[in-house]
């Protein structure tokens, strides 16, 4: 006899049911597809901390215990260690550099700022996110890996609190869904200009803000932009057993459309 349905397969199956009624709709059928390979990718992620634990397996943050689930995106990618795979040689130049301090903003549950603290113990950290629920998670990650005592967790990030960034040498990271543009003014944060920065620009919601944002630091940064990458050789051996979907749903960060990185580094 088959196992009953959990609450999250039929929760599922009803939301895909009320996506496809009426008439067929291109539209509907990719809604319904996101969402089913969503939860796919959830049980592929289950099934990683089941077989392999919630050491990070792979990449930069290698070891990591991530025992915490991710307060949005893409879990199963970073348990791999292969999440924003195009990201590693910025995050192992980052790594090797003597900042004082860094900036999370939009830190989510902390898979990089923990990550860098266990990298850079000599480094301070604050991150920043205005959800509470991911600063808990944030605490919690900092908590299970032994940096709590550097990482300090707060919410929203207004432009004096760059001022900080004139004091020493700090690296600024942002993730903030589309409000980069508004955050990450020189105009309005003076001290911008002297700190390096890593964001993630939103131009699938957004078209032009890379370019906008790029703008502004060409004068004081050296600017380089980066785009998406796949890499799959953090997959565990056991999942040779699994589907090419399985598989490839591991490795999905759950992008809806292009976010290039911009990484730029003071002149």
């Amino acid at each position: 006899m088959a196992a009953p349905a959990s609450s999250q397969t039929i929760a599922v199956t009803e939301a895909v049911k009320r996506l496809l009624e009426g008439a067929p709709d291109a539209a509907r059928l990719e809604q319904a597809l996101r969402l089913l390979a969503k939860w796919r990718a959830e049980l592929v992620a289950n099934t990683l901390v089941k077989r392999s634990g919630t050491r990070v397996l792979s990449g930069p943050f290698k070891g990591m215990d991530y025992a915490v689930r991710a307060s949005e995106g893409a879990r199963a990618a970073r348990l791999v260690g292969c999440y924003e795979a195009s990201l590693v040689p910025v995050i192992e130049a980052i790594t090797a550099r003597d900042y004082g301090l860094i900036i999370d903003v939009g830190s989510a549950e902390g898979y990089y700022a923990v990550g860098l603290a266990l990298r850079m113990p000599q480094v301070r950290l604050w991150a920043r996110d205005a959800d509470p629920k991911a600063q808990a998670l944030c605490r919690a990650l900092a908590a299970a890996n032994g940096v709590a005592d550097r990482v300090d967790v707060g919410g929203l990030m207004a432009h004096a609190d760059f001022a900080v960034c004139g004091a020493q040498k700090t690296l600024v990271i942002c993730d903030i869904e589309g409000a980069e543009a508004g955050l990450l003014d020189p105009a309005l944060a003076p001290a911008l200009r002297e700190a390096d920065i890593l964001v993630e620009t939103h131009e699938a919601f957004q078209p032009g803000i890379c370019e906008t944002i790029a703008a502004r630091f060409r004068a004081s940064h050296a600017v380089q932009v980066i785009g998406r990458r796949i890499e799959d050789a953090g997959l565990p051996d056991w999942m040779e057993g699994l589907s090419d979907m399985d598989r490839l749903l591991a490795l999905w960060e759950w992008r809806a459309g292009p976010t290039p990185w911009l990484w730029m580094q003071r002149k």
